[in-house]
């Protein structure tokens, strides 16, 4: 990083000695013949000399002059005449040497550019390619203020060719943006290097293309330029300054993902093998109609031939009722039965001993809930989002701990796009002057607690000023405003030479660093960009509390700021380095009123749905007074209270073991926990309604037991999956889902503990009271008014035992959907969908946008936007090397890239080859070689200067070149690494190594190594979430590359990357994930419901809930992260729950609901599924879909965007598709290809068994039951 006139002194300035003449001064253009010679004055005071027009015959230098033309030029002029004099050879040498130190890593640059001014100053043929146009009298001389000189378009594109790609090293840029000014030709170059300058050319020089119309007695200089890539290895560059020279690499073998035509081949394979299906389905569907027609004819025909009237033998009255009797399973599953024993037996205890229940679960959730003592909310990000024990942890663990925690930005867009018409140029005078006015605000700003300044907590790097990357950079100074009329001819001479104008700290600004929204002048840039760094520092120590007090004060005058802007019609967006975990936990206590407001919601349903299981309108109408004793509200608020408890039995629990809760767990448990619980408790309190009927002279224990040892066992099944599901993610090294699966499988088996035990127990108690006659919420008080008879039960002789809804169901809804005709359509109707879910999982994209993170009024959504549609910049990216001794000469040839020597793939060789490859390495340019410009510090007369005026390196042959030969090993190289690292970049020696490199060289000077070093670079710029991704998996690809080449451990380390590294397992983790889950449940319903095959059903049921929840992720923009990932894992535990109950009822299916089903119609299976939606169906829809479709979408009111689309979308799929699939394909699936049914011992024998003959038909005196039957 040098100042301006460093570039033309380091090329242009070479011209300092040459001069020019008035027009015709050179009359003759023939060998040996001069143009200009010898210096003659300066035109002012602080001018440099400039030479006289001589078109005089070259002459023979003296021997002096020749000694040091051959030092300064080389051996092609140890003899022959020259045009030059000593003077001229003294400025030569010197200026030539300033661009020697940019150049001299390739020798054919360096030596085509020290031609082309040799040969320029001294050649014998001068004449012949300069012809002095311009002169000014100085006394009775002339001095030459302009000339034009001939150089053929094939030595200009040479010389250009071999000097493009060099790299200076301590600026990580091209040398042509310091001698060339960036020329993108070798006109532009030659152009620039010729052009008159403040700080540059003295005079100028002109380079017209060579023409013989035109020049008819000249002739361009026309030597041959020395090519980059040369089979001389005296001139030959490395892969590093030459393109040409490199080896290349091989192609990147990444992932290449299938396609045909415009799908994905997953896509396209599941469509066809579904086209497949329903052809074969139809033909298969077709034969049977055919088979069936053809039948029914052959029966019509023979039925005619025989007698219609019946047979003596037949009995007519030996009708089967119900066929579904014959069909009832006969087989006792010892493991069910084994449960209902042990459930019911708990039960009659909790029941019989209420008080102790209730005391024992209080106190053991409050020896639990201790651990809140030790409750932690962790909120870093970093810690969140990363498993510790990962690689991209234990890598930004070290570069912390080795270079300095990354810097901290704090960064402005000024942006004018506020009109109608639309964005448009934000540059005019007046709003630089009022914006160089903020600047100089902010860096005086002192801040509100510590009285903080920018100075006291800036990076400095040259370490005086601070580094702020603006556009009053170009300027010098924000303390006063720049000149009213020259600014914009100053600020496009900046963009387009940055070497020109350097701001304190000595760095080039590179036009899109500080302007963004122009293609062609910066004049009509749409924004303005502010960057000012901020050193970074561990955590908890003084100095990074006072970055954060200062960057709290920066973002208050940034808010004030904001309203200045747009009362000039602009508008400021703005991003301190604190900002973002701010507007998160701003976003968190936003959607905290929203979840509450679901979990009330959810609340007030259950414990109004609960009491109307037994009251209805007839009842309430016919005795008001009832309502007050037969209500539950009561005890729908124990059942939320116990959800309540549970939760916080887990967070204690686990806080104790030093687990800390997540913003995650703290919104989602608590919902999934009630989601979860709600439902056993709908199904508990069902079945204790149908036992009170059908057992009603018991005693409340002893009902208590029965409902409870029929539902326990369906209880324990959809638990026991859940919490194993649950428990999964703990294995996960991400905290955020590592944590959340802990606490939610906690929750999820105490929640179902307690429901078993304490609300059991509290059952027990509502039915004694109510039996008692006492009103619900005060048991006090003694409703005398209500009916005595309704209240003890006996109301079950005169009233139906189910209400509208589960009648609805057994008889319309049930018999339309098992219907033979219904079950193909519905078949091939979800697997239609499972399909689509299929073809849609390669368009569900990875990432998190920060801006869906953040409230949908944050200021920094402008922000995200404006640094995504301005910015064309990449992050800075290191490649560390560690445990790499490069004091050792085969360790420097792995890591250098400039001299001959170096490895063919060294780690600079490697990254300079990618960077020309961005589209897959995503890598802008190539790296900063600490290593290659250390060796040429070595090299160069600063190390001279700065080792007490002796020679670095006395032992090393000069004509050793650009190989190692020579240069530092060992202690010699610990010792000038040291002076090198502090050694301030200067005019005078640029290739300092203070403030490019003071930070990334760790080295003992003891043991003589180097510990860690790291080579920097930049990426492309990054826009999207896909972008960021790449850029990552693309880092990683480069290190693994360069470490088995150079058998050293390497790895990239860029700020974003600890965020997006767990994008680079996400997929196969959740495919692990999920996949394991499944095999769980297989695992689980298998044992509990006995029968694979049931099994089977139920495990791909929920996987094409889980599937077709994918797919709706992709319709609706919802990307796969931790957080949709921790969804899907929730989605997989209430599938379960949907599905658990139905799949239950199935195998073992109720008596008393069987015989219910329409007589002459189910057989087998069928009945069974009848019997099992019929039974629990209506309990799934209203204490499993309403609860939560009622909870889901109260989210859709959130201002977050992250609750909008990470939980109101997918948990709306969830309770879509899981409840469509358990009441819809689950039974019809289960009727075709269900296992064994087994006999629930809670149906057979006593009360239940003769319900039919003393009860039932009572119940059920409709049209399913002749009157003669009752």
């Amino acid at each position: 990083m040098r100042s301006s006139w460093q570039f033309l002194l380091g090329a242009s300035t070479v011209l300092l000695p040459f001069a020019h003449a008035e027009p015709s001064l050179t009359d003759k253009h023939e060998a040996g013949r001069c143009a200009i010679r010898g210096h003659c004055g300066k035109q002012g005071f602080f001018g440099s000399d400039l030479p006289c027009p001589d078109n005089g015959l070259a002459e023979e230098p003296t021997a002096d002059v020749r000694k040091k033309l051959v030092d300064v030029c080389g051996d092609k002029w140890d003899d022959g005449k020259v045009c030059c004099k000593e003077e001229q050879l003294d400025a030569l040498q010197t200026n030539l040497k300033r661009a020697e130190s940019i150049i001299s890593s390739c020798p054919a640059c360096k030596e085509n550019f020290f031609n082309l001014f040799c040969t320029f100053t001294c050649s014998p043929d001068q004449s012949l390619f300069v012809n002095v146009t311009n002169t000014t009298p100085k006394g009775d001389k002339y001095l030459v203020t302009e000339l034009d000189q001939l150089i053929s378009d094939e030595y200009g594109e040479g010389f250009y060719n071999s000097c493009k790609d060099v790299k200076f090293g301590a600026t990580n840029s091209r040398a042509m943006d310091f001698i060339g000014g960036g020329a993108k030709n070798y006109t532009q170059f030659l152009k620039f290097l010729g052009d008159k300058k403040v700080l540059g050319s003295p005079f100028q020089i002109n380079f017209p293309r060579p023409d013989s119309a035109d020049w008819p007695d000249m002739e361009p200089m026309d030597d041959s330029a020395k090519a980059c890539n040369s089979t001389d290895e005296k001139y030959k560059c490395t892969c590093v300054d030459c393109s040409a020279a490199c080896p290349a690499l091989p192609e990147v073998s990444g992932t290449k993902y299938c396609h045909v035509g415009g799908l994905a081949c997953l896509s396209f394979a599941v469509i066809i093998v579904y086209s497949v299906f329903i052809l074969l389905l139809i033909a298969a569907v077709s034969g049977h109609v055919a088979y069936r027609r053809h039948a029914q004819s052959k029966n019509e025909r023979l039925r005619l031939l025989q007698d219609a009237a019946p047979s003596d033998d037949e009995d007519e009255g030996d009708v089967v009722h119900n066929t579904g009797l014959l069909d009832r399973p006969q087989k006792h599953y010892a493991l069910n039965t084994v449960c209902d024993a042990a459930f019911g037996r708990l039960g009659y205890i909790c029941a019989r001993f209420p008080a102790i229940t209730i005391f024992v679960s209080i106190l053991v959730v409050g020896l639990l809930s201790l651990g809140w003592i030790r409750f932690e909310v962790e909120r870093d990000p970093v810690r969140l989002w990363v498993a510790p024990d990962s690689a991209a942890a234990k890598e930004k663990e070290f570069f912390d701990d080795n270079f300095g925690p990354f810097f901290r930005a704090e960064q402005a867009f000024l942006v004018n796009d506020t009109l109608p018409s639309g964005p448009g140029p934000v540059l005019s005078y007046a709003t630089l002057k009022w914006w160089f006015g903020v600047e100089n605000q902010i860096s005086r700003m002192m801040s509100q607690q510590g009285s903080i300044t920018f100075s006291d907590v800036c990076f400095k790097p040259t370490g005086d000023a601070c580094v702020v990357q603006s556009i009053s950079g170009y300027f010098g100074s924000t303390s006063s405003p720049p000149d009213e009329g020259s600014w914009q001819d100053t600020l496009e001479d900046c963009a387009n030479e940055p070497v020109n104008c350097l701001p304190d700290f000595q760095q080039p600004l590179q036009p899109n660093m500080v302007l963004g929204g122009y293609n062609g002048s910066v004049l009509d840039a749409q924004a303005i960009i502010v960057t000012w760094v901020v050193n970074n520092h561990a955590e908890d120590t003084e100095e990074m509390q006072n970055a954060m007090d200062w960057e709290n004060s920066l973002k208050e005058i940034l808010l004030v700021v904001q309203q200045e802007a747009q009362d000039r019609g602009l508008r400021l967006s703005f991003n301190t380095e604190i900002s973002l975990e701010q507007e998160l936990n701003k976003s968190t206590n936003t959607d905290a009123k929203i979840v509450v407001i679901s979990y009330i919601i959810m609340f007030i349903y259950a414990s109004l749905a609960l009491g109307s299981t037994t009251l209805t309108t007839r009842t309430v109408l016919q005795n008001p007074a009832n309502a007050l004793v037969q209500s539950k509200f009561m005890l729908g608020v124990i059942g939320i209270v116990i959800v309540l408890m549970s939760v916080s039995a887990s967070v204690g629990l686990f806080s104790a073991a030093g687990i800390k809760v997540t913003l995650i767990i703290a919104e989602v448990i608590p919902f999934l926990v009630l989601a979860v619980g709600v439902d056993n408790i709908f199904l508990i309190v069902h079945e204790f309604e149908r036992v009170n009927i059908s057992h009603s002279d018991a005693s409340v224990s002893e009902r208590v037991s029965r409902a409870l040892g029929r539902m326990g066992p369906s209880i324990l099944l959809s638990a026991t999956t859940e919490t194993a599901a649950f428990a999964l993610g703990a294995a996960v090294g991400m905290p955020a889902v590592r944590n959340f699966a802990a606490y939610a499988a906690g929750a999820v088996l105490i929640n179902a503990l307690l429901q078993v035990t304490m609300f059991v127990a509290v059952l027990a108690l509502n039915q004694r009271r109510v039996e008692a006659g006492r009103a619900d919420c005060v048991p006090c008080i003694r409703v005398k008014q209500a009916d005595s008879v309704s209240v003890n039960g006996a109301y079950a002789f005169d009233i139906q035992d189910e209400g509208a809804f589960q009648r609805f169901i057994r008889k319309v809804y049930a018999p339309a959907l098992l219907g033979k005709k219904t079950r193909v359509v519905i078949i091939a109707i979800f697997l239609g969908v499972f399909t689509a879910g299929l073809a849609l999982i390669p368009s569900v994209q990875l990432g998190l946008d920060q801006r869906i993170a953040i409230p949908r009024d944050s200021y920094m959504i402008k922000y995200f936007d404006d640094l995504y549609d301005y910015f064309d910049a990449g992050p800075p990216v290191y490649f560390v090397s560690r445990e790499l001794n490069a004091t050792q000469r085969p360790y420097q040839k792995e890591l250098c890239g400039r001299f001959s020597d170096c490895m063919q793939f060294s780690e600079s060789n490697i990254l300079e080859q990618e960077s020309k490859r961005p589209e897959v390495s995503y890598l802008a340019t190539g790296s900063a070689s600490w290593i290659d410009d250390f060796f040429l510090w070595t090299l160069s007369d600063c190390c001279t200067s700065n080792n007490d005026g002796k020679s670095c390196l006395p032992e090393r042959d000069p004509d050793a070149n650009i190989a190692l030969q020579g240069l530092p090993e060992g202690e010699r190289f610990v010792e000038l690494l040291d002076i090198w690292l502090h050694t301030q970049t200067s005019e005078e020696c640029p290739l300092g190594g203070q403030a490019s490199y003071g930070n990334a060289i760790v080295f003992d000077k003891e043991h003589v190594t180097v510990n860690a070093s790291h080579f920097r670079t930049s990426h492309t710029p990054l826009h999207s979430q896909a972008d960021f991704i790449n850029s990552y998996a693309a880092a990683r690809r480069i290190a693994s590359d360069i470490s088995d080449r150079t058998e050293t451990e390497v790895f990239p380390y860029s700020k974003h990357y600890i965020f997006f590294d767990q994008y680079a397992s996400i997929v196969r983790l959740s495919c692990a994930l999920l996949g394991s889950g499944l095999a769980i449940i297989l695992l689980v319903t298998t044992i509990l419901l006995g029968s694979l095959q049931t099994a089977i059903v139920v495990t791909f049921t929920v996987a094409m809930i889980l599937i077709d929840i994918v797919g709706t992720m992709a319709v609706a923009n919802v990307s796969l992260n931790a957080v949709s990932l921790v969804n899907l894992i929730i989605s997989l535990g209430i599938a379960v729950e949907f599905c658990a109950h139905i799949s239950r009822a199935f195998a073992f299916p109720s008596a008393t609901v069987m015989e219910r089903a329409p007589r002459h119609k189910y057989r087998g299976k069928d009945a069974r599924a009848w019997t099992a939606l019929v039974n629990v169906g209506g309990s799934v829809f209203s204490g499993i879909t309403i609860t939560k479709l009622l909870g889901v979408c109260v989210l859709a009111f959130t201002r977050s965007k992250i609750f909008e689309i990470y939980y109101f979308r997918v948990w709306l799929a969830l309770v879509f598709w899981a409840a469509l699939h358990a009441l819809v394909f689950l039974p019809v699936a289960l009727s075709f290809l269900g296992g064994e049914g087994y006999v629930d011992p809670e149906s057979s024998g006593g009360l239940e068994e003769d319900l039919r003959s003393r009860r039932y038909p009572a119940l059920l005196a409709d049209e399913d039951y002749d009157s003669d039957d009752i």
